[in-house]
């Protein structure tokens, strides 16, 4: 008979969740509180003596119409207390649990559902409950204890599953139907040159349950690749659940088409996108209370019917969960669409999502990646040389010390302890900004920690308290400017606080005056193999892909530092000969060849370069100051029919399509755009055929010397692992194959790929480059022109223009 699990936990949290979102309060930290409060546990479970036991698995399992429901889960603690069994519920919470008047509803369910497991284990008529409160920074506890019959709770305990049972056939119905839908679908098209061995290679991986690093060129089609022997392993129950992650939010939609793909062919799979909460929220400014947002007043009263209809509406298209069709139902709803997207999910095959929400302390789906659970998880994440930095950011935390200042002078009518605590805090980073003139590692924060604790504790108490500034509605914009500045430090030192807790030698701690002369410590996740790796073991295998994933070995150091892992080059399908890549090695972006005659020798560079053949080009330089710069030198010699166009900084996603948009296939002329390495247009964007014919890439890429870098370089270099290729020539040379990328995007482009800098010539550099740049050439500034004319005169079709 098929089996539907569910825990304890998510069972009640599910099922018995109502009223509204509420961010005002110290209580939405709690969720954060059960992931950090297993060591509390630990300390007060040892405390209750050798008759409590701690840890008790217990089980149930209900017959059902067709199927049996099995919930589980652990109870903390069992023990006897006056002749009666006691069943203990800890948590851990941020609040002050001496302000706390009765346990909170979901909580006690929680406990009522082992007590009356246990009950009927055990033959007893009658069962105690104890809640057990425990603030994780002053460790004060607060119990609530309370007794029941079996009866009653058993009566209880039906109508809690028999609420469930809907869902739980819902799912069943749909894995069925799923599963004979997978075992039809096909590759939706003849398989190109290896791309039938990568697709079995992942398979493969999923099949082992290991993780894959895929060097995978432009035009191998990676992404279909990974998508179908991942849907084809779930209908083989290799695993239940994909996770498709990404860094753009462009490559997401290369993910739904591959997923589109497979539905035309009869798969039925329900895919859904999440998208950030400042996208997707239908208030100017994300503000979750019932008194600013309507639609988080009374949300978790409407949000399972609104995800039950969406789920059980079967039209065309209709598990295609995309951004517009969440806002739809949340709109008619009336509910948050991003906490309603976030429990779709529950119940989706596929979550097209960034990074975040699997990797991430602060965002990620603790519904899926809380401590101890772990799932039949398949993670697909493209463009995976983005996550080494991306990984760094989540991993880390900072604090500013003007923050503590600015919310000590807001607190100070109102809360004394609060202002004492952050003054103290204050003073710690006093003495260590007199001390510091660029940056100054530190070896201990311990004490300045535990002062950090006493600050979160006193601003958790005037979250809580209703009668408090943060509570009272306020029509001053100062003070409403004050609360919002509060909130958001609070937060702030609760992620500094989590980091802290998992410090390791994978961390720097540091101390600078930052380029806004404001003074920061941080806590800088330098190493992130570990902390990745832990969140991809939550799953069954994982696939990480992209173009521009080398060294490879780089990259498996710093996603996983596993040797048993695997790693595949994908072989390239692409006719060599519509391509050329030459490296102009007379000319130099060193800081200091950095001077107008050099300009003047980039700019004739581009010049001889797009007079070649006119077409649409890119030119990426390694700032907006030197794109700036040789543009002047460029426009004195430009021909009247080129055209410029030029990126800029904090560009809209309106005025970046609008600039896209320019990239159309032309009769005549030629329109160049001036852009910056690494930025909006260095990556992700897809101009196929004659949308771009070349890309000019000025310069290695490599990061601007600052202090992290160098803390960054001499972490390795202590290490004995090359701190220069670590904190700049391989995140530069990323950068460069990335931009070098958007030219030949598919079988049917021809395209040159210029690289200019004499940097370009020696080895170091080099061994980064693609095998598909094997062929590459050197040149001058006398004889690129002359190259270039040659190959385009050899590889132009007859009825090329």
């Amino acid at each position: 008979m098929e089996e539907i699990r569910v825990s304890v936990r998510n069972l009640v949290e599910f099922i018995l969740r109502s009223g509204d979102i509420d961010n005002r309060r110290g209580t939405m930290a709690d969720k954060d509180a059960m992931q950090m409060g297993s060591r509390l546990h630990r300390k007060i479970q040892g405390k209750m003596g050798a008759d409590y036991h701690a840890e008790v698995p217990l089980r149930t399992q209900i017959d059902c119409d067709g199927f049996l429901l099995i919930v589980e889960g652990r109870a903390d603690g069992i023990f006897e207390r006056d002749g009666q069994t006691i069943i203990d519920e800890i948590k851990g919470v941020f609040r002050d649990v001496e302000r706390m008047e009765e346990p909170d509803p979901v909580h006690l369910a929680q406990a009522r559902c082992y007590a009356c497991i246990y009950a009927e284990q055990q033959n007893l008529e009658k069962i105690g409950v104890q809640m057990t409160y425990a603030n994780l920074d002053t460790e004060e506890i607060r119990r609530f204890s309370s007794s029941y019959t079996r009866s009653e709770l058993e009566e209880w305990f039906t109508h809690l599953t028999e609420a469930y049972q809907k869902w739980a056939q819902m799912q069943i119905e749909w894995k069925a139907e799923r599963k004979a839908s997978i075992g039809k679908t096909v590759f939706p098209y003849p398989y190109r040159e290896g791309q039938k061995d990568l697709a079995a290679a992942v398979y493969r991986t999923i099949w082992h349950g290991k993780k894959l690093f895929i060097q995978a060129p432009t035009g191998v089609g990676k992404t279909l690749s990974t998508v179908f022997p991942a849907v084809q392993a779930v209908g083989q129950e290799l695993g239940d659940k994909i996770f498709y992650l990404t860094a753009k939010t462009i490559t997401r939609t290369v993910a739904e088409e591959a997923f589109s793909l497979l539905k035309k062919q009869g798969l039925h799979y329900k895919v859904l996108t999440l998208t950030a909460k400042e996208k997707i929220c239908f208030c100017e400014e994300p503000d979750c209370n019932p008194e600013k947002c309507p639609y988080a007043r009374g949300h978790f009263d409407r949000v399972n019917d609104a995800v039950y209809e969406l789920l059980t509406s079967y039209e065309e298209n209709s598990a295609n969960y995309s951004r517009e069709r969440i806002m739809e139902q949340a709109e008619k709803w009336k509910v948050c669409p991003f906490e309603m997207a976030l429990d779709v999910s529950l119940w989706s095959d596929a979550i097209i999502c960034d990074y975040n929400y699997v990797f991430d302390p602060q965002a990620k789906l603790k519904r899926f990646f809380a401590e101890g659970v772990k799932g039949d998880y398949l993670f697909l994440i493209d463009e995976a040389h983005n996550l080494v930095e991306r990984g760094r950011e989540m991993y880390s935390a900072t604090l500013y010390k003007e923050d503590f200042l600015e919310v000590k002078r807001f607190l100070r009518p109102f809360s004394r302890k609060a202002v004492a605590a952050l003054e103290r805090g204050n003073k710690y980073l006093l003495e260590w900004k007199r001390e510091c003139e660029e940056y100054t590692l530190l070896s201990n924060i311990d004490a300045f920690a535990l002062n950090l604790f006493n600050v979160s504790h006193a601003l958790e108490q005037l979250l809580e308290d209703r009668e408090s500034v943060m509570n009272r509605p306020s029509t001053d914009s100062e003070i409403e400017e004050g609360k919002k500045k509060t909130l958001d430090f609070y937060f702030q030192v609760r992620a500094f606080l989590e980091i802290y807790e998992e410090l390791d030698d994978s961390y720097e701690i540091y101390v600078q005056h930052d380029r806004e002369g404001r003074f920061a410590l941080k806590l800088y996740c330098i190493h992130t193999a570990d902390k990745i790796g832990q969140c991809l073991e939550k799953g069954r295998a994982s696939i990480l892909f992209s173009a521009t994933l080398l060294p490879v070995q780089y990259y498996m150091e710093l996603l996983s530092g596993k040797s048993e892992d695997y790693a595949v080059y994908a072989r390239s399908t692409f006719d060599p000969s519509r391509k050329k890549v030459l490296l102009g090695l007379d000319v130099s972006t060193k800081y200091t060849r950095r001077t107008p005659a050099e300009y003047q020798k980039i700019a004739s560079y581009i010049r001889q370069i797009t007079d070649s053949r006119q077409g649409n080009y890119l030119v990426f330089f390694p700032s907006y100051k030197m794109m700036t710069d040789v543009r002047g030198f460029f426009e004195a010699e430009m021909q009247d029919d080129t055209e410029i166009l030029e990126q800029s900084m904090h560009m809209s996603e309106a005025q970046r399509e609008e600039f896209l948009e320019q990239f159309q296939e032309r009769e005549s002329g030629t329109l160049i755009g001036f852009c910056v390495m690494g930025g909006i247009f260095g990556e992700g964007i897809d101009l196929k055929k004659d949308r771009l014919i070349g890309a000019i890439v000025v310069g290695t890429g490599l990061p601007q010397v600052c202090n992290e870098r160098e803390i960054l370089k001499q972490y390795y270099d202590r290490r004995d692992m090359d701190g220069f290729d670590h904190a700049y020539r391989y995140p530069g040379m990323n950068k460069v194959m990335q931009s070098a990328g958007r030219v030949i995007r598919t079988d049917e482009d021809t395209g040159v790929i210029v690289l200019l800098d004499e940097r370009f010539g020696q080895a170091q550099y080099r061994s980064s480059f693609p095998r598909e740049w094997a062929d590459y050439e050197t040149c001058t500034l006398r004889n690129v022109k002359e190259k270039l004319e040659r190959f385009w005169k050899g590889c132009i079709v007859p009825d090329d223009k």
